[in-house]
């Protein structure tokens, strides 16, 4: 079934990143320099329950107005800085909170009518944060209403199901305009999060069109594109010596390269200011570290887990940057892979040959590096301390997916996953019960569909099946109990929701209602 998908904006041309700057000045700066000390103040003062808001509003007027009127009220006795902020912004609207569930519908009829809720249109150039994007695409839902770059190859599958082919390649143009015009994929299109990419699932999406469409034709729409990502991932690694990193890539001691989440930013995340400086403080560190490697996790997109931290209870200790981390070079080894292919469809056999030799010798190095003999399961890296890291996660499903694997890992894989990762509602994120939303006792979508994958492709169907049935049957349950499809759930206890983290449990939502819906057809 083919869906009408009605925008809830109006649709308009964008103009390229260099055109908004001349539109309005100031407005490609990250929202903690555009508005310096309001933001401060606004931020520390909670002016807002979620640091969120301010950065996604709109200003009303020009930054340097605003900012020339806050310095001359600031101090009077009368003034009130929420209403200041409510006189100069406006607050960004959530689509969906117009949305009515009708829990008489079934979860795939309740998901295919909440889409067009979901869905935006070109952008029209804005005065705020959004960076402005030339095609339509699906927001996650709840607080994210804007595109995020890891999310939306799990909504691909939704969209996929629903026969929005046409969506599913305005979503690949938008991301191929942002490697365009920024150089990368940013976290999502926001200004504040150009310090920062997410897990490299440009490739994948790439490959789920191609199976859709014709191979060769979109292969060369987007060589351009997957080779200017690869260039990101890989910056630094021509001159980089043997045992030693620059930015997000690292060459290990016996000279082969892996990668690891970083970021270009030393400073607290602007939709996070309070929460940064509170565990910079507490930290007793650099703070300027601190903050690197808090948006280094935010790359991760698990934003946060154990797996960034010394002590597994005290996001204080976070040390991502010392990590390298399984699932992202799982991806790198499928983007090196893919390229690969798309070269010899551009007529580059040394190219593609390069490729597949980086490949390999990276699956090498995943075996040396980030597969855990003891353990008998895929785990990161501490490349500052020259061992595996102490924490299990379900990143060790990656290598499957991408048949990284022998079957004799697989099969281990499997007994860890089954043993101690399989719960009531699915699989556990970690084994580590912390507060941390990327912890137990949460299970996350993505994982779920990606470990699925994984075991089928390796023949562990009665194990997927499980993980299927159980996953399936919490989101049933939860949907018809509260009229939602959540960001995550609690897989231990399935009486309730999903917590931990800096923010509420959102609803909506997009990669819950695309990993939802892809699943739920090998069930018919």
């Amino acid at each position: 079934m083919t869906l009408s998908f009605t925008s809830c904006k109006k649709e308009s041309q964008t103009q390229t990143i260099d055109q908004e700057s001349d539109s309005f000045p100031n407005k490609n700066l990250d929202p903690l320099e555009r508005f310096g000390e309001l933001l401060v103040a606004v931020q520390t003062n909670r002016v807002f329950p979620d640091g969120k808001t301010f950065v996604d509003c709109e200003p009303k007027f020009s930054s340097d107005t605003i900012l020339a009127r806050y310095k001359k009220l600031k101090n009077q006795p009368d003034f009130d800085l929420k209403t200041f902020v409510l006189d100069n912004f406006t607050l960004p609207e959530i689509a969906t909170s117009t949305f009515k569930s009708d829990t008489t519908l079934s979860t795939s009829e309740h998901i295919n009518a909440l889409w067009p809720y979901l869905k935006r249109d070109a952008d029209a150039v804005e005065n705020g944060s959004r960076i402005s994007l030339p095609n339509a695409y699906i927001v996650p839902g709840g607080r994210f209403q804007e595109v995020y770059y890891w999310d939306s190859y799990f909504i691909l599958l939704g969209l996929k199901e629903a026969g929005e082919i046409d969506l599913i390649e305005n979503i690949l143009d938008n991301f191929a305009y942002q490697i365009e015009t920024i150089g990368f994929i940013p976290n999502g299109n926001r200004t504040y999060y150009l310090g920062r990419s997410q897990p490299p699932f440009f490739a994948e999406m790439v490959n789920l069109l191609a199976e859709i469409k014709e191979e060769r034709e979109v292969y060369l729409k987007y060589h351009d594109a997957l080779e200017k990502e690869y260039e990101f991932w890989m910056k630094g690694s021509e001159t980089l010596a043997s045992d030693a990193a620059i930015d997000r890539i690292i060459k290990m001691p016996d000279g082969s390269f892996l990668n690891r989440y970083y970021s270009n930013t030393t400073t607290p995340r602007a939709e996070s200011y309070l929460e940064d400086v509170t565990t910079a403080e507490e930290s007793g560190r650099n703070a300027a570290e601190v903050y690197l490697n808090i948006s280094a996790a935010c790359e991760s997109g698990w934003d946060f887990s154990s797996r960034w931290f010394e002590d597994p209870n005290d996001i204080a200790t976070i040390q991502t940057t010392e990590i390298i981390p399984v699932d992202l070079n799982a991806l790198l080894y499928n983007l090196e892979q893919t390229l690969a292919e798309v070269r010899k469809y551009a007529n580059d056999q040394k190219g593609s040959t390069a490729l597949e030799q980086a490949a390999s010798l990276r699956k090498k190095a995943i075996d040396t590096y980030l597969w855990d003999k003891r353990k008998g399961t895929y785990v990161d890296y501490n490349m500052m301390k020259k061992e595996a890291s102490p924490t299990l996660s379900l990143a060790m499903v990656y290598p499957l997916y991408f048949k990284l694997a022998s079957e004799k890992q697989a099969e281990s894989v499997s007994q860890v996953l089954e043993n101690q990762f399989l719960k009531p509602g699915g699989l556990v994120t970690t084994l580590e019960l912390n507060k941390q939303q990327w912890d137990s006792p949460n299970g996350w979508p993505p994982h779920q569909w990606l470990a699925v994958r994984g075991l089928e492709s390796y023949g562990k169907n009665t194990l997927a099946e499980k993980i299927t049935s159980r996953w399936l049957n919490l989101n049933d349950q939860v949907y018809k109990r509260t009229g939602k499809m959540l960001e995550k759930y609690n897989v231990i206890d399935t009486t309730l929701v999903a917590g931990g983290g800096e923010y509420p449990t959102q609803d909506g939502f997009g990669w819950t209602n695309g990993v939802y819906l892809d699943l739920k057809k090998n069930k018919r």
